[in-house]
């Protein structure tokens, strides 16, 4: 009867404490996910291309199918999931660096996975310029563990378009 009573009471203390708080899951992955965001803010390339790999790493988009069909009407040669090697790092920030509009990328329900030397890191982004959204969707990265700290190396990201 004393073990069933002190099991009791371990697993009530166990439940009693506070849950682990998910924005101290990973500190060093979500300073890349904060990184990310305030070098898009601050036009910083040398910070923002100091986050990957390597500053050519391959980004993949794919158009939702409603987003397609819209892009269809002006272009319509435009693939759902093209393949293009000027969408990498570089040219996104060269782009941001170079426009005379304000950019910023928000990031909500991010979900990390990571053994410590391998990561994925998942959430919902929103891409604004001049404080309105341009586009929105999934975005999904892999990352690395190296001696100079977690790096990205490849991004994917789906693509939702307002409505015109």
């Amino acid at each position: 009867m004393k073990a069933i009573a002190s099991a009791c009471l371990l697993v009530l203390f166990a439940a009693a404490l506070p849950a682990k708080d998910a924005d101290t899951d990973h500190p060093d992955i979500r300073a890349v996910v904060e990184s990310f965001r305030t070098s898009i803010l601050q036009r910083d390339k040398p910070r923002f291309l100091a986050l990957f790999v390597q500053a050519e790493a391959p980004w993949q988009s794919v158009l939702s199918d409603v987003s397609l069909a819209q892009v269809k009407r002006d272009r319509p040669d435009a693939m759902k999931a093209k393949f293009a090697p000027s969408n990498n790092p570089t040219q996104f920030i060269d782009g941001i660096v170079a426009s005379k509009n304000s950019s910023e990328e928000t990031f909500d329900n991010v979900r990390i996975d990571t053994d410590g030397d391998v990561a994925t890191v998942a959430f919902d982004y929103k891409f604004l310029s001049n404080g309105k959204t341009t586009n929105w969707g999934k975005e999904c990265w892999l990352l690395v563990r190296t001696d100079a700290g977690w790096k990205i190396t490849t991004l994917v990201y789906s693509v939702i378009l307002p409505k015109h």
